[in-house]
């Protein structure tokens, strides 16, 4: 019968090879992620609650920078911890289960990082560009509704890649160079014919990151002409910086992401390529909060609120 899956029972594991062959670096490396891991979910959970302990932060913009925030949280979470408990144990294999749940996980959670920086430009060019109908464009009933648009979109998406996987059959030696399980390195492994989900790869990360991207440069155009019509400074400086931090994220997310495709390009090494996708799965999920915390001086003030709150508690 050769509908038989013939990929569960050829394939018990895949063998996740991490950053580096060296037992010595280990130490170093399982330090280093944990702290960048611990200073993620610190960093974002104190993002979360300033906003929703300081009522003067109810607004659409610390909304979105919540849902924001609880991604980050998740998209770190489906990656290092696993790692770590890896690096702990020295055992490098994961399951096929195991390994496509990750697969759909940081898929999830790294398109709706995308949509959700797509949806904060909208918000700001909404902000600027038309100030007097902010409050009725953009409603809560909107928010919410973006937010689960966001959500549907980039499900749908990662579970089309994942069954798509699934349809592949796998030869033996299943290493994958990398931390995680990536979709491109799962892809390779494969031992039939991977046109399509190639094919799929390219074709949806050039409609997701087309768009989005195209979406957030629309938005910018568009403020910064708005923001230099305006006739006082201060206004300027006020628009400006409420952009900056959002702009700093995007630059960081894309810049990294865009960074990583380019180095899989030139280089052979795998291992290259995991160190750099380092940049866009770990690093702008840590930097995050600081950047809209030391750009943000209501963010600022309510930061010291909550701190001040915690401590009287204490």
């Amino acid at each position: 019968n050769n509908m038989e899956p013939r990929n569960h029972t050829a394939v018990p594991e895949f063998l996740l090879l991490g950053l580096t062959e060296d037992p010595a670096l280990q130490p170093l490396i399982f330090s280093l992620f944990l702290s960048m891991y611990l200073v993620t979910i610190l960093g974002n959970l104190l993002i979360i609650l300033a906003v929703i302990s300081d009522p003067h932060l109810h607004t659409p913009m610390y909304f979105f920078l919540c849902n924001l925030s609880f991604n980050d949280i998740c998209f770190s979470t489906s990656t290092i911890p696993k790692m770590l408990v890896n690096i702990l144990t020295e055992v490098q294999s994961t399951t096929y289960t195991d390994c496509l749940s990750q697969v759909c996980f940081v898929l999830i959670f790294g398109g709706l990082e995308n949509c959700l920086l797509t949806v904060m430009a909208y918000d700001r060019y909404v902000a600027i560009c038309h100030p007097l109908r902010y409050t009725v464009i953009m409603n809560p009933c909107l928010c919410v509704q973006l937010i689960l648009i966001s959500l549907l979109i980039s499900t749908v998406d990662a579970l089309l890649h994942t069954l798509m996987v699934l349809r592949l059959s796998f030869c033996t030696a299943l290493e994958i160079p990398h931390f995680f399980c990536e979709l491109a390195q799962v892809i390779k492994l494969a031992c039939s014919d991977t046109l399509i989900n190639n094919l799929l790869v390219y074709l949806v990360s050039g409609v997701f990151g087309g768009v989005f991207l195209c979406g957030i440069i629309f938005s910018y155009v568009h403020i910064v002409s708005s923001v230099l019509r305006m006739p006082s400074s201060g206004g300027k400086h006020k628009a400006f910086s409420t952009c900056g931090s959002h702009l700093c994220v995007v630059s960081l997310f894309y810049g990294t992401g865009f960074g990583v495709y380019i180095s899989s390009a030139v280089t052979d090494s795998p291992r290259k390529t995991a160190v750099a996708s380092v940049m866009y799965s770990v690093v702008p999920q840590m930097l995050n909060p600081f950047i809209y915390s030391l750009r943000n001086r209501d963010m600022k003030e309510a930061l010291r609120k909550l701190i001040d709150r915690t401590s009287s508690l204490l």
